[in-house]
């Protein structure tokens, strides 16, 4: 073997289709795009969604519903989860921060905290809402719940 003789693997090349050189080639003529019609013609685009001039999907079927652009997005920690990170970490005050570095959200999120499960330790819980139920389950261990 040597550089002279150096060839690609059996049927790992192939020659490209030279379209529209004419009719000796055997492609010329309609250059293998059919007869007439818009997608013979060049500069063809189909719209997204066409469906062939059937009404497309989008038209069928009906609208319904609206986004509201006014709607806070919380994501929700549970009173249980709090002592357990409080009992885990052994700590007094738990914020926004301790839930960011124990996984339950990103930095980004809203935390909401609701009244599921019970409190035994005295915390002060700092978060951007809480429910009712939580409020009074944490004052009446004799903590502070701190709304941001």
């Amino acid at each position: 073997m040597n550089l002279s003789n150096l060839k690609p693997a059996e049927g790992s090349t192939q020659t490209r289709k030279r379209i529209g050189r004419g009719p000796g080639s055997g492609l010329g003529g309609t250059s293998t795009r059919g007869h007439k019609g818009a997608k013979s013609r060049s500069g063809y685009k189909k719209k997204i969604g066409f469906e062939g001039g059937q009404m497309p999907l989008q038209r069928r079927v009906p609208k319904f519903g609206f986004k509201n652009i006014n709607r806070v997005e919380y994501k929700a920690i549970n009173l249980d989860t709090i002592q357990a990170l409080a009992e885990a970490k052994n700590l007094v005050k738990v914020g926004l921060n301790d839930f960011v570095e124990a996984g339950y959200v990103s930095s980004n999120q809203l935390v909401k905290v609701l009244g599921n499960g019970s409190l035994t330790a005295k915390l002060e819980v700092e978060a951007n809402a809480f429910s009712k139920s939580a409020v009074a389950a944490i004052e009446a261990v004799g903590g502070n719940a701190v709304k941001l």
